[in-house]
């Protein structure tokens, strides 16, 4: 099963893109991945589970749905996504260090209500290694997934490195391999920390050339790696089902 664990209906690129559920099924279809996490960011946390609730209800048996667990003063934050989780079925939480800061006193009760909940956090963290250790190392039995081997389209290995390391001292620790340039890197953090704490994504959909040809490079980018079979399988799929109980 190969399952897409980061995929956007609304994007944090500076049009705000936003795909229609229908838009990223077709995608799916078109490059051979069978489920796909789902979530809005740059938006409401209210809009945001909204849009994902009503892509996971149209589409149930391929859409995942994730809650947006940004800080507002708009209303009940904590509150949303604990219903999103235990009421509509949520499977994780996403949270952006591009819209709030990772400081103790604004995200830490997202990190806590996730280990609570026993959901994932995905976290974007800009490339900011300290800001992301420091609730991985007080929220233990919460599972953090960090995006893009930490920093987007990162050039740097050495700050690769840094969150592989990261992930080596704290075993609650997962890294997401989206938007990963420094290919060779993701075959890398599967031989230092395991392919059970690797999970693909496309961090799609993406237009260019079009979204199912960027959906299939990116699929290809671990294809090539030459990882042993049962690796690749656990990267492309198993180890996200195996977390979110899929």
């Amino acid at each position: 099963m190969i399952i897409d664990s980061h995929a956007h209906l609304k994007h944090g690129d500076a049009a705000h893109t936003e795909y229609l559920p229908q838009q990223i099924i077709a995608t799916m279809d078109a490059a051979g991945i069978d489920k796909a996490v789902v979530f809005g960011i740059c938006t409401t946390p209210e809009r945001a589970i909204e849009m994902a609730r009503a892509a996971a209800e149209l589409f149930p048996a391929r859409l995942i749905p994730y809650a947006y667990g940004l800080p507002s003063y708009t209303g009940d934050v904590l509150r949303m996504v604990e219903r999103a989780v235990r009421e509509y079925g949520f499977k994780g939480i996403k949270i952006h260090a591009g819209e709030c800061t990772l400081s103790d006193y604004v995200s830490d009760p997202i990190f806590a209500l996730a280990g609570d909940l026993g959901v994932p956090c995905l976290v974007d963290c800009c490339g900011n290694c300290a800001a992301m250790e420091r609730p991985a190392a007080k929220f233990p039995k919460t599972r953090i997934i960090v995006a893009h081997l930490g920093l987007y389209l990162a050039t740097d290995v050495r700050v690769i490195d840094s969150f592989i390391a990261m992930a080596e001292r704290h075993a609650n620790v997962l890294l997401d391999v989206s938007g990963v340039v420094q290919t060779w890197k993701i075959r890398e953090a599967v031989r230092r920390i395991g392919s059970s704490r690797i999970v693909w994504g496309t961090d799609g959909p993406h237009p260019c050339p079009d979204t199912a040809t960027f959906a299939r490079d990116e699929l290809s980018k671990v294809r090539a790696l030459g990882l042993a079979p049962a690796d690749e399988e656990a990267v492309l799929g198993g180890s996200i089902a195996r977390l979110l109980g899929i």
